[in-house]
């Protein structure tokens, strides 16, 4: 299931910034959203129950998201809402993902001053990943620091229960951990 989706929410994780294997910058976390309504009954506001939704940004955006978002901030979300269903031996349940097309400071509560990060880069080709490497040497330290980022890349750690998989993909997928 694929349908576009905008939410308002708070960004309920460290932003964990990621690279594909083809270089292609991955920018994460996860966004809590609540509703809220005026109950006459009680006359006073109530709060409904809060969804949890991953996020996941490509390219210009992740590296301009990494650069911009931190835990604890008021964002809108804009983007293709992907839902999935897991099972496992013990447990079933449901994945909810929001793959970005544009993410934002809500308004509502801060002020923005912007800074131009230059044209995006809509294929990813500017995104090159690690500097070229001059030695023999180098290029074995910078094949081991490679294999110990793809390592990396199925560890949650940011406690939020996810780790990225396929990340041969120009959109990572994510799996919880106890799935």
């Amino acid at each position: 299931m694929s349908e576009h989706i905008t939410v308002s929410g708070i960004i309920g994780t460290v932003p964990r910034r990621t690279f594909a294997k083809n270089g292609a910058p991955i920018t994460s976390f996860r966004l809590a959203a609540r509703q809220r309504h005026f109950d006459r009954a009680k006359n006073d506001w109530v709060d409904d129950d809060t969804s949890w939704y991953s996020v996941a940004m490509f390219r210009q955006l992740a590296t301009n998201a990494a650069q911009s978002l931190s835990k604890g901030e008021h964002v809108i979300v804009s983007g293709r809402l992907i839902i999935r269903s897991w099972t496992n031996a013990e447990r079933s349940g449901t994945d909810v993902e929001i793959v970005a097309d544009s993410v934002g400071h809500d308004l509502t509560w801060y002020t923005t001053t912007s800074v131009r990060s230059g044209a995006p880069d809509p294929a990813g080709a500017g995104q090159t990943g690690p500097e070229p490497v001059e030695s023999a040497e180098s290029a074995e330290s910078v094949e081991s620091a490679t294999a110990d980022e793809a390592e990396r890349a199925h560890t949650d750690r940011s406690g939020d229960g996810f780790v990225p998989i396929d990340t041969d993909a120009d959109r990572d997928e994510y799996a919880r951990l106890d799935s």
